[in-house]
């Protein structure tokens, strides 16, 4: 054999007939065999089969028809095919004579689509599907997508993520996340051998920790909830956008989850909007219990619609509303917010009641599950499955007055005093008696509001129920005596 050095064309011009091969000294196993003429020869690539063992020769042209440089793309395409444990002569014979073909490694761009095709399917939306292939075409693909993705390196994915990576660091970690399975998918079909992703960090600044790039929406105070209620929501009750925004508040949910609600969602008879796991956040179903004003509302609503059945509130083309219906009420009144410069946001009521609830003495876990956050210990979401439906039905009521309480009628602030009063009992209740006596308490109140000046109202009817119910809870009344 001759000298192992990187073979040219002077050299390669040079070979003879019955001259040694020369080693190409570029791709291992690249050899140039003599012809019967002078200056001539054919390109052989020398390899052992990862399947059989056996030292095998594979063909890749003749010289000069084949240049040096092709004939070492098509050995180093073999080459690829034998680190991925695969035999190039029949990988060959399977994918066709086309010899370019073989082992070729897909651009980081055709990569990336190939995933993104796979993996489609398990996106929660087509829009997030949209947004996930988006992300990529506006920041990667003008950089890196030509490229193939076993010459990729850490300083070209640090360039694609370094105009973002302070300006907006939550669309720089989702793409380096989207970067990420991509080169996750090469290296499962043995396209590249190293992750060129796993130390982009180093050639990148620091980011602020997501603490203090986290933003809260501005939220209106909870003890300016209920005047902005009775003056700016009840100026136009027949506004339908009025009527979801305060939905929105007494219900604690989030804006989408009103917008989409769908009539075969509630039930009047038992007081429930059951939001299906297609639609929450955490893909969880979740109960929503309905407090006296919020069925109100929903009735009003029934008996203007003619279909009864569908979206609860649609818009002219018949979709569901948008947010920024809900958004603008809050702007065109420029309702101020916790936030210095900011105006109250529509999702901002959550964390109004939530702050409601903990300034009020409300557990936390129950104000967790109304607000359907997901619990943080996988053991206690395992064990602990009841929604707290009954519960969280008080609570709401609770919200509800502290809601409404300028805009009640003077026997609701004394049921909210009933109540109260019967809270400290129930919570002193540990024996027959004194459940009993929250009996005979129900019953009072009762007969007063039907013989007195207070009429038996639904507030009311809903109230002893629920009283009753927690009596029962304590101690069953024993139908059989």
């Amino acid at each position: 054999m001759a000298k192992n050095y990187p073979l040219n064309d002077l050299n390669a011009l040079q070979l003879k007939p019955g001259d040694r091969p020369i080693s190409d000294g570029t791709v291992a196993g690249l050899y140039l065999f003599a012809s019967t003429q002078e200056g001539t020869g054919k390109w052989i690539f020398r390899y052992k089969s990862p399947l059989t063992g056996t030292r095998r020769e594979m063909g890749l042209g003749t010289f000069p028809s084949v240049p040096i440089e092709t004939a070492r793309k098509k050995a180093s395409m073999a080459r690829e095919c034998l680190r991925r444990r695969t035999d190039p002569l029949e990988f060959r014979k399977e994918k066709g004579p086309n010899s370019a073909q073989l082992g070729r490694i897909p651009t980081f761009e055709g990569a990336t689509r190939q995933l993104h095709g796979q993996i489609t399917s398990g996106f929660r939306s087509q829009k997030h599907s949209d947004q996930w292939l988006k992300s990529m075409e506006e920041y990667v693909f003008p950089i890196i997508g030509k490229q193939s993705l076993d010459t990729l390196t850490p300083e070209r994915f640090a360039s694609c993520l370094r105009p973002i990576w302070l300006t907006t660091p939550e669309t720089a970690r989702r793409v380096k996340q989207r970067c990420a399975s991509v080169i996750r998918w090469a290296l499962a079909h043995q396209y590249i051998s190293a992750d060129p992703l796993s130390h982009v960090n180093a050639l990148l600044p620091r980011q602020p920790t997501r603490r203090e790039r986290v933003r809260h929406f501005p939220a209106l105070s909870w003890s300016k909830v209920p005047d902005f209620i009775a003056t700016t929501l009840r100026s136009d009750e027949d506004n339908i956008h009025h009527i979801m925004l305060e939905l929105v508040i007494l219900t604690a949910c989030r804006s989408g989850e009103i917008r989409k609600m769908r009539w075969e969602d509630i039930d009047l008879e038992e007081k429930t909007f059951t939001i299906p796991a297609s639609r929450m956040k955490a893909r969880v179903s979740h109960r929503v219990p309905l407090t006296p004003r919020v069925s109100q509302l929903l009735e009003v609503q029934r008996n203007r619609s003619s279909l009864r059945q569908g979206l609860v509130f649609r818009s002219r083309a018949g979709t569901p509303v948008t947010d920024m219906a809900l958004t603008n009420i809050l702007r065109e009144n420029r309702v101020s917010s916790d936030t210095k410069g900011r105006f109250a946001t529509t999702h901002g009521f959550r964390s109004s009641f939530r702050d409601w609830a903990s300034e009020n003495g409300h557990s936390n876990d129950l104000a967790d599950r109304t607000l359907a956050h997901s619990l943080r210990s996988v053991v206690e979401a395992a064990y602990h499955r009841t929604d707290l439906l009954e519960q969280r039905r008080n609570l709401m009521l609770q919200w509800e007055n502290h809601c409404l309480h300028q805009t009640r009628p003077a026997d609701a602030h004394r049921r909210d005093l009933e109540q109260k009063r019967l809270e400290q009992l129930i919570s002193k209740a540990t024996a027959f008696h004194q459940a009993e006596e929250i009996r005979t308490y129900v019953s009072a109140v009762v007969n007063r509001r039907s013989g007195g000046a207070f009429s038996i109202n639904e507030d009311v009817s809903q109230w002893a129920d629920w009283a009753l119910r927690q009596a029962d809870s304590i101690d069953p009344v024993d139908e059989a005596s």
